[in-house]
């Protein structure tokens, strides 16, 4: 069929739309973490208006000045790092699937960046950002408002492109094996600075003055970062001068936006073509180094045995595994140094607490890894149980180590080595909770990740919702550890040398009580599993 004429915007909305719908369709576990990854949205986005809403209504034009500009700045790091951690990028319109359609790049750049402006995370920062629009207006009335309202477009605009953009580009330089372990690394550590950066940035607040804050702030109004958000607040002021300057500054960033995505947009999809042709690397017919041989010699020649090797070397080979180990390795030592910038130096025991919460993260969406490579496991008929423990010990082979590390780190930078020991019972409890919580989480909300060389990428939509688990997993093990946090304060200073063997117990019994439900609900649901992750 030959085509009349270069499609609008609107068939890649639609097409967008549909296929979050099909994903949806007769999936209610899938349909329920949808509708409440929309009210999390919300949530976010009623509480960003109030926030930025708020100088404008105390009538404080110094706070507006700070807040904007930073916040906008914030906001677009956001949209850059944030879906890299929890959320995922949304590849539901992968631009390697439109390589052999005869379309422009100017069509599939608008129609691409129109379908992501439909989101859930477009939507709710637009609704966030609205807040300023309403500062501006109590501070400097209408024409302060339009001007605002204008700036919140370009500003949405610029995150999304900004997203897009480097999401393209980073696609592109994954051609070859070095490349992707490269990037998986280096993306991993910068998305998993981002909370460690911001409490870095509260305590330095805490202790700056507030007149090198707001010429910090003024200074970054005229950056792309801040422009956008700043031009209603220049016309209240009366520097109307300021808002032509700044709407180029952010036409600039727009334009070089674009003309990068456009630019790596074609590598992408020229890229696609040629993924076939991959070499397959050289070495030992059964995959096993130099490494894996002293690490697994003596392993026990059991089913056990063999699923936990398996799994140990996946999360140190697969690019996605790998990019949740780096990114909680950052946290695990950059939470607790952080945190010695705020007014008590024992916060980094806090901090130490949240990286155990953070550590089971990871396998929230352990059989999507597989794919469709789970059928071996299900032909062979491999017990609910026996899956899940195995894959638990794999993880955990990887992970207590650094969460020693984390307990050493803690206890020493917190000034107060005795209570090492109690501090890793405490993370291990918190561990063995937030496993209890996510491995049945993990049976019922499996869901497909796509056939892409990026490492954080999610399919089908909702990248919102499908980080919801991940973030009732963490929910879980600071609630259900609690418990150890209070027999911490009742025992005193008999915890220092029971706070290991008690943190330990509970961690084993709750991972038991958890394993056991995620094992029996495996067992009647395989099927569901492997046409969910498949």
């Amino acid at each position: 069929m030959a085509l009349t004429g270069e499609p609008g915007v609107w068939p890649f909305v639609r097409l967008k739309l549909r296929l979050t719908a099909n994903g949806l369709r007769g999936r209610p576990a899938r349909v329920a973490l949808f509708l409440t990854g929309a009210g999390a949205a919300t949530l976010l986005a009623v509480l960003g208006y109030a926030g930025f809403a708020l100088p404008g209504a105390l009538h404080d034009g110094r706070a507006a000045g700070m807040l904007l500009p930073f916040g906008g700045a914030l906001l677009m790091l956001g949209w850059l790092f944030l879906p890299l951690l929890f959320f995922g990028v949304d590849e539901t319109l992968d631009p390697a699937r439109f390589a052999l359609l005869p379309l422009r790049r100017r069509t599939l750049i608008a129609g691409l960046g129109a379908s992501a402006l439909v989101g859930l995370p477009a939507l709710a920062t637009l609704a966030a950002t609205a807040g300023m629009v309403h500062t501006c207006a109590r501070l400097g009335g209408p024409v302060a408002a339009v001007t605002e309202a204008f700036g919140v477009l370009g500003g949405l605009l610029l995150c999304v492109l900004l997203s897009r953009a480097v999401t393209s580009a980073f696609a592109t330089a994954l051609r070859s094996r070095r490349a992707r372990d490269l990037a998986t690394i280096l993306l991993a550590v910068v998305a998993a600075s981002a909370g460690p950066l911001q409490l870095l940035l509260l305590g330095l607040v805490n202790r700056a003055d507030w007149d090198n804050v707001a010429a910090l702030a003024e200074a970054g109004g005229w950056t792309p970062l801040g422009a956008p958000y700043s031009i209603g607040l220049d016309v209240a002021a009366g520097r109307a001068w300021a808002v032509p300057v700044k709407v180029l500054i952010v036409l600039a960033a727009v334009s070089g936006l674009i003309l990068w995505w456009s630019r790596s947009l074609e590598q992408a999809m020229a890229g696609a073509s040629a993924a076939g042709g991959r070499r397959v690397a050289r070495g030992r017919a059964d995959g096993r180094g130099p490494v894996a041989q002293l690490v697994f010699r003596g392993w026990p020649r059991t089913r056990f045995g063999a699923l936990v090797a398996r799994e140990t070397r996946y999360w140190w080979r697969e690019n996605r595994r790998r990019a949740g180990l780096v990114a909680l390795t950052m946290a695990g030592l950059f939470l607790p140094i952080t945190s010695m910038l705020g007014p008590d130096p024992r916060l980094a025991g806090g901090m130490a607490f949240m990286v155990g919460a953070v550590a089971p993260v990871a396998l929230a969406n352990q059989f999507g890894y597989d794919g469709s490579a789970y059928a071996t496991n299900l032909a062979i008929g491999i017990p609910g149980r026996l899956e899940i423990h195995s894959r638990a010990a794999a993880h955990a082979l990887v992970t207590v180590p650094l969460l020693v590390l984390v307990a050493v780190l803690a206890g020493l930078l917190a000034g107060d080595p005795a209570q090492i020991p109690a501090r890793l019972g405490t993370l291990l409890a918190v561990y063995g909770t937030g496993l209890a919580v996510l491995l049945p989480i993990s049976v019922r909300a499996a869901y497909a990740l796509p056939e892409s060389t990026g490492p954080f990428a999610v399919s089908s939509g909702g990248g919102l919702a499908k980080g919801l688990p991940s973030v009732a997993g963490m929910a879980g093990g600071i609630i259900g550890a609690l418990p150890v946090v209070l027999a911490g304060y009742l025992l005193g200073p008999a915890w220092t040398w029971a706070g290991l063997p008690i943190g330990l117990g509970y961690a084993v019994a709750t991972y038991l009580v958890g394993s056991g439900i995620a094992g029996d609900l495996l067992d009647r649901r395989m099927p569901e599993v492997l046409s969910a992750v498949s």
